[in-house]
């Protein structure tokens, strides 16, 4: 699986996924960074940048990045001889998807840990605010979890029908994704794919309430309300991440490439 994986990184080079991978997350937070700086410090200016980061990346920028990293990356393959070269591969087709969903799962954990990373260094040393490391980590980690399933999604539909259709799903995310955010998503939130990286992404966000001196939690967090929508993500996310693997490798077993002009 390494040589694959190896390989896939190597076929990245001449494509703009690493400009994605790299650049986008220090841009995005250096503007939340810059925003925030000219705002000036108050007293709950922790919970408002925590808020509005993890809600924009994950409604926002984790939908359409999917759905561009996803696609470029078929979209190679379909422009190296129509899939021929991948097809035609000694290696297993099992592998093959699999090593594909791996890169791209890597691709997202390392753009959202260097936005994570670049906003709270931004914040810290440059604006001075002091940030809580493990909430925001905890949350970055959430939303790559969250995010996986979509990945594997993407990832099958990008073999299936391309670039375009890849990317137009991810579009039509990041507009459910935001809806999500709201309290129009507070019932269905779970059954949403796009939903689950905005709402999981949150979560953690209500220790920042948890403040020296308090005898007890937050009611969030004491009665267990945090656990509870944890689980009551995660569980559908899990359950649609197997079917899109197993459906996809399967399918992907069975697929004989299609035409580019399809």
């Amino acid at each position: 699986m390494m040589r694959i994986l190896l390989a896939e990184w190597l076929k990245t080079k001449r494509t703009p996924m690493r400009w994605i991978t790299f650049l986008v997350p220090v841009l995005f937070s250096s503007l939340i960074v810059w925003y925030f700086s000219m705002r000036g410090v108050t007293d709950n200016i922790q919970i408002s940048i925590f808020q509005g980061f993890f809600e924009t990346w994950s409604a926002l920028v984790i939908p359409v990045g999917v759905g561009l990293l996803s696609g470029i990356m078929i979209h190679q393959e379909e422009m190296t001889g129509s899939f021929n070269g991948l097809l035609g591969s000694k290696t297993s087709r099992s592998s093959l998807f699999i090593g594909k969903l791996l890169m791209l799962i890597l691709l997202t954990t390392l753009s959202t840990m260097i936005a994570t990373v670049t906003l709270v260094v931004g914040l810290s040393f440059v604006v001075h605010i002091p940030i809580s490391l493990p909430v925001f980590i905890a949350a970055a980690v959430m939303a790559v979890i969250s995010t996986i399933p979509l990945l594997a999604f993407h990832l099958l539909i990008s073999f299936a029908w391309g670039l375009g259709p890849s990317i137009g799903i991810g579009g039509g995310g990041l507009l459910i994704g935001a809806l999500m955010a709201t309290s129009l998503g507070d019932t269905v939130w779970q059954y949403i794919p796009w939903g689950w990286a905005v709402r999981l992404s949150m979560l953690p966000g209500y220790y920042l309430f948890y403040l020296p001196g308090m005898e007890l939690p937050p009611l969030e967090i004491s009665s267990g309300f945090v656990v509870y929508e944890a689980i009551k993500g995660i569980i559908p996310a899990t359950i649609f991440f197997i079917i899109m693997v197993v459906g996809g490798v399967l399918w992907f077993n069975k697929w004989e490439g299609r035409k580019i002009y399809d």
